[in-house]
């Protein structure tokens, strides 16, 4: 698996020659160091460590500066690993967007945007109780029912119920790589991709 830690810096939409319109997602790709290279005969299977991020020296630990200085690089923010990567790359090497293809399928991991305590119409997509009149009074947005009379006499677990939304770690599959610009480190994903403006994600191939 090959991959490298990002950055999102936002939406925009390109046009084709055929003046189709494309939303894309802007995502700053690196450049990744690699901090460290694990193998069968020290760590017991293959991976790349890579790092993203500037970090500043007083905010990091000891035992993470003599890490990062292994690699000959400065501290950084992000450290991800890649296991059983297509090319090895040795202690130090960068990795840039140039990995990426134009036309090539990409997943794409982050976190989604938290949404704080939501009700059940929000977080899963109810559509409320509806009547309106008879005495229903302030039910348009209400869960309903949600558990038996004398049986079961509980609430199943795993009931759709208001609570925490968002804040979760979501996978995007089968993202197109639209556009690279290795000058920039910018590659341009199609559709959208999980996280505020600002956000770390990873994009694997």
């Amino acid at each position: 698996m090959k991959g490298i830690i990002g950055k999102k810096i936002g939406m925009t939409s390109i046009f084709e020659a055929n003046g189709k319109q494309t939303a894309v997602t802007i995502i700053e790709a690196g450049p990744n160091v690699v901090t460290q290279v694990k193998t069968p005969e020290v760590d017991g299977y293959n991976a790349i460590q890579v790092a993203f991020g500037e970090k500043k020296e007083k905010n990091t630990t000891k035992a993470e500066l003599n890490h990062f200085a292994k690699a000959n690089t400065s501290p950084k923010r992000f450290v991800r690993e890649f296991r059983n990567p297509d090319v090895q790359k040795a202690l130090g090497e960068s990795i840039t967007v140039d990995i990426f293809t134009e036309g090539e399928k990409i997943d794409v991991v982050g976190t989604s945007k938290g949404k704080g305590f939501q009700g059940v119409v929000k977080r899963h997509g109810f559509s409320g109780v509806g009547e309106a009149t008879h005495g229903q009074h302030d039910r348009s947005r209400a869960p309903g029912s949600v558990g038996g009379s004398s049986y079961p006499s509980r609430v199943f677990k795993g009931m759709r119920m208001a609570g925490q939304t968002g804040n979760e770690r979501v996978k995007v599959k089968g993202l197109k790589v639209v556009k690279v610009f290795p000058e920039k480190n910018y590659i341009l994903v199609s559709g959208s991709v999980p996280g505020h403006i600002g956000s770390t994600v990873l994009i694997l191939k």
